[in-house]
């Protein structure tokens, strides 16, 4: 048991010269290495040497943002920053799955104060104010955004210096992931970022819903951890929970209304038909 405490001590210490992840400045506290001895079952499936030098930021705290923060916390990553200026209300508490006395707080509060009580060895950055270019958001980034206007500035602001980038979207029960690691999926994500101007323009009465919220966190945390284990990412996933259909892929473009994406609104309507 001590050779392997030794071990874990050891990955912690050691920062890898990979994407995304640089030597933390201070060596791990105690505590940072009793909670990576507590996520040893994880190891096999999450490097920890790469994941003790990593810094994530979550740029917007709500149905997908917040559930992606929570997974984060829980898998280790040891700095984490938290982006959002909008505060909770009544509407966001069984979809965006905050509590009662989070009412009037601000969502990166709230939020980074579970993320802590989830990893108490979490440097948390909590900021509640909209993202501006100005901002240091760092290589590893989670875009959880409702609006196309907001990715269009977001990637434009990080794409040069971005070195892993996930985009959740979300619509009722359909989620779509985009991920960005290389030159061929920048290109596909570049691609998605379609004018709003050809959004759906059909009816829509999607609801955010928080099971499908974890979903799409739990897609987009998938493909984090595949990075970190240099493996090949999905550029593309969309996942219909009503038909239990999926779709992987850097071609394909689902539905949306207003800012949703056009594909996510088109799987909804074809589920509805169904």
């Amino acid at each position: 048991m001590r050779q392997i405490r030794a071990l874990i001590a050891v990955s912690i210490l050691s920062a890898l010269s990979s994407p995304g992840c640089r030597e933390p400045p201070d060596p791990p506290s105690k505590k940072a290495v009793d909670m990576a001895w507590q996520r040893a079952d994880q190891r096999g499936i999450i490097d920890p040497q790469r994941l003790a030098a990593c810094r994530a930021t979550v740029i917007g705290v709500g149905a997908i943002g917040r559930q992606v923060a929570l997974q984060l916390a829980a898998i280790g990553v040891p700095t984490l920053r938290l982006i959002d200026p909008d505060i909770v209300e009544p509407v966001n508490l069984a979809c965006q799955g905050y509590f009662e006395e989070d009412l009037n707080r601000h969502k990166v509060h709230a939020t980074g104060n579970l993320c802590h009580q989830i990893n108490p060895a979490l440097v948390m950055e909590e900021l509640p104010e909209r993202f501006r270019r100005s901002m240091p958001a760092g290589e590893i980034i989670f875009c959880c955004v409702d609006s196309i206007e907001t990715r269009r500035h977001i990637w434009e602001a990080v794409k040069d210096n971005v070195t892993f980038f996930c985009d959740g979207r979300m619509a009722a029960e359909v989620c779509r992931v985009i991920s960005v690691a290389d030159e061929s999926s920048r290109q596909h994500y570049a691609s998605t970022l379609f004018d709003p101007g050809q959004a759906y323009a059909g009816a829509c009465t999607a609801k955010s819903t928080i099971y499908c919220a974890n979903m799409a966190a739990g897609l987009m945390v998938a493909q984090f951890t595949k990075f970190l284990r240099r493996l090949p990412i999905d550029a593309d996933i969309q996942f219909n929970l009503l038909t239990c259909e999926l779709s992987i892929g850097g071609n394909e473009v689902l539905p949306h209304q207003g800012d949703r994406d056009p594909g996510l609104m088109a799987g909804i309507a074809a589920a509805n038909t169904e």
